[in-house]
């Protein structure tokens, strides 16, 4: 029986009208408030204390009052036309606001009972007032959250479906982005019919264990494309039976920002040819197939002749822009089964694979020369090249990928010898191939006694406002018979000679000596970069040595920036982050060279203390033509700015490049269009420049 059935009994069971213990005792033992009005003056004959107190009132107090004032306006006026309207009814119920003493609004259930005598004639009305405000409240929340629910799935770029037991319960507009399928189209289906049949079988114990880690999988799209995705999943459980909720992200990018990442690792960023690393594994591939077919192999060692002098002339963006051609030209001349790949600089190494003899070695080689040799136009100049090629055959030659391309270097110094634009087949007799070696050690060598090394200082500007924020220091060797050599004729020999650390140590001395000379003239308040080579890393105790040279030389450990590449960060980890903390301890700078070339790991990012990232020029100088490059700059840049770490972008050599910069917000860019690296007289000149116009302004 309800609280009014029972309220009503009790008036109907009275013997003449309200007595004062039954309806006490009705007081305390209904939930809500109770009281009973006349029906022909609406007012007050009796009332529970809860019920007067819903008004202000006390029981006393409500007597005669009538059943606005007691119930208040809010519920009157919703009571109002029904008790005017059908006068058959005999219950009234309405939901209505109320106001609480302390101001909240609270949500009262009203209802009214008519008490009618034999003849139907309405005598009173009994009236319960219930609280039902803790209801609504929960009521309203459920009703948010699945409001938030609705607003976050239709929001949100990751697409989120229900099902119960695999069958399709419902999904938002993203999953239907994603699938290419409506929700119609999907309603009752099975979601695993979505998945490429090699995913089915793990996502089916994925749902049955009640996995919520997240997994790779793909969704086979309407059209028959695969989509990979990153799942993950939650059971919801319910009163009759529990359902998974699955939100699906589509990683497409991320998968291909992985594909380019490792192809990146094996192939040159200029050419997008094979590296020497990738080389050895193809040549390796290539020996083993040839022993198991008993067919021959060649390797091709192809110098281009006089690459230096064009590089020097027209600059290192028209040397990038030719070697790209002459790349192009000897994929373009050899099989498809065969291997191009550049080794450095303008050096490159084909290898030939199945051959018969040592004809079709050559025929290749004369054809490559002829590829090569053909003219071509860089910035209205007409410019030849040609190549130097050494040639090393497998077995005859060497047995190992290593020995056939150290033949074929020595077979292709020959041909140089020989008057260039030619090639040669290697023969035990080259061994003055070895004697050169030799010689070109003795030179260094002599050099490192000698102090034979000069610096070159290229400035780093800021982008924001041109100011100088900082220099790079560029090593040069002045040869005895070539005059000044770059660092790319000589470092990697001398780190193969093991004569790279004392170099390395005078380059960061001279440097430091350098800068604080010019900070003693009021000059240069900006740090001085210096690269360290992955051998100096792991070889001398790098923190101890530049504490000693910050100490000898008296500059300031924040005018000092070390540049390392990502892949000394990547062999012997531990020792390279006791190393790098070592460096910040000493309030050294620390910078990443040629960023995005290696193994661009966000790892590494997070875990070594790095201040800067700077931008490989080979994503660079093709900008803002290419939009790939384009899209790998602004990547790096918004990485660097949201892991706080300052971006310098290389090779900056034309005004739509400093533009692009400055429009990406990049920090910090050097280059050719910025300026050339300059020997230390003509870098004061330079510095004066500087302070005269910035006095002048």
């Amino acid at each position: 029986m309800s609280d009014m059935a029972m309220a009503l009994n009790t008036v109907r069971s009275s013997p003449a009208g309200p007595q004062e213990g039954w309806l006490q005792l009705l007081a305390h033992t209904l939930p809500g408030g109770v009281g009973y009005f006349a029906a022909d003056s609406l007012r007050c004959v009796w009332a529970s204390p809860l019920l007067a107190a819903y008004n202000g009132y006390t029981a006393r107090s409500a007597l005669e009052k009538t059943m606005p004032q007691v119930l208040g306006d809010n519920a009157w006026n919703l009571l109002e036309g029904q008790l005017a309207g059908d006068l058959q009814r005999t219950d009234l119920t309405c939901l209505c606001d109320h106001p609480s003493p302390c101001g909240n609004v609270r949500k009262s259930e009203i209802q009214l009972r008519a008490h009618r005598d034999a003849t139907s004639t309405v005598l009173g009305w009994l009236v319960l007032v219930h609280d039902r405000t803790a209801q609504w409240l929960a009521d309203r929340a459920v009703q948010h959250s699945e409001e938030r629910l609705r607003k976050f799935a239709a929001a949100t770029d990751e697409a989120i479906l229900f099902h119960r037991a695999g069958n399709f319960l419902d999904g938002n507009a993203a999953l239907q982005r994603l699938t290419g399928h409506s929700a119609a189209e999907l309603m009752g289906r099975n979601i695993y019919d979505l998945l490429p049949q090699r995913f089915q079988g793990p996502a089916g114990e994925y749902e049955r264990y009640g996995g919520e880690y997240l997994f790779e999988a793909a969704i086979v799209h309407r059209s028959g494309h695969e989509v990979p995705v990153e799942i993950v999943g939650k059971t919801m459980p319910e009163q009759d039976a529990s359902y998974r909720i699955v939100v699906l992200r589509n990683i497409t990018q991320r998968k291909q920002a992985q594909q380019q990442e490792a192809f990146q690792r094996l192939h040159d960023p200029l050419t997008q040819l094979p590296n020497r690393r990738h080389l050895m594994d193809l040549l390796d591939n290539a020996l083993a197939q040839a022993q198991q077919e008993r067919t021959q192999a060649a390797v091709l060692f192809v110098d281009l002749d006089h690459f230096k002098t064009i590089n020097d002339s027209l600059g290192h963006q028209a040397g990038d822009r030719l070697l790209c051609e002459m790349a192009r030209r000897l994929r373009a001349t050899v099989r498809d089964e065969d291997v191009v790949a550049r080794l450095n600089g303008d050096k490159f190494a084909i290898v030939l694979t199945q051959i018969q003899s040592r004809d079709n070695a050559a025929a290749a080689a004369d054809k490559l020369i002829l590829a090569v040799c053909q003219s071509i136009t860089l910035d209205n100049t007409p410019l030849t090249l040609s190549p130097s090629i050494g040639i090393a055959m497998y077995p005859d030659d060497g047995l190992d990928a290593l020995e056939l391309l150290r033949n074929a270097d020595a077979a292709m110094y020959h041909a140089k010898d020989s008057g260039r634009a030619n090639r040669q087949f290697y023969a035990p007799d080259m061994a003055g191939r070895a004697t050169e070696v030799l010689r070109k050690e003795r030179l260094l060598r002599a050099a490192i006694a000698q102090g034979s090394f000069v610096l070159h200082y290229q400035p780093q500007l800021r982008l924001s406002d041109g100011a100088l924020a900082g220099f790079e220091a560029l090593v040069r060797w002045q040869h005895p018979e070539r005059g000044l050599v770059g660092p790319d004729e000589f470092i990697s020999f001398a780190e193969s000679r093991g004569l790279i650390t004392p170099i390395g140590r005078w380059v960061l001395q001279e440097a430091c000596r350098q800068l604080k000379e010019w900070q003693t003239q009021g000059l240069a308040f900006v740090p001085v970069a210096v690269n360290l080579s992955a051998l100096e890393f792991r070889q001398r105790d790098v923190a101890a040595d530049i504490a000693q040279v910050l100490q000898d030389s008296g500059l300031a450990p924040q005018y000092l920036d070390i540049e390392l590449t990502e892949s000394v960060l990547m062999h012997n980890a531990s020792q390279g982050l006791a190393t790098l903390h070592a460096l910040k301890a000493l309030g050294v700078g620390i910078s990443i060279d040629d960023f995005g070339t290696g193994y661009s790991s966000l790892a590494y990012l997070k875990r070594y203390p790095i201040d800067k990232l700077k931008i490989d020029r080979s994503f660079v100088m093709d900008t803002p033509g290419s939009s790939e490059d384009v899209a790998i700059v602004t990547a790096i840049i918004q990485m660097g700015r949201s892991l706080q770490l300052s971006t310098v972008a290389e090779g900056v050599e034309t005004p739509e490049q400093i533009a692009l910069m400055q429009r990406l917000g990049c920090d910090l860019a050097q280059g050719h269009g910025l300026s050339l690296p300059m020997n230390a007289a003509q870098t004061v000149v330079w510095l004066h420049a500087r302070q005269q116009l910035a006095q002048v302004a």
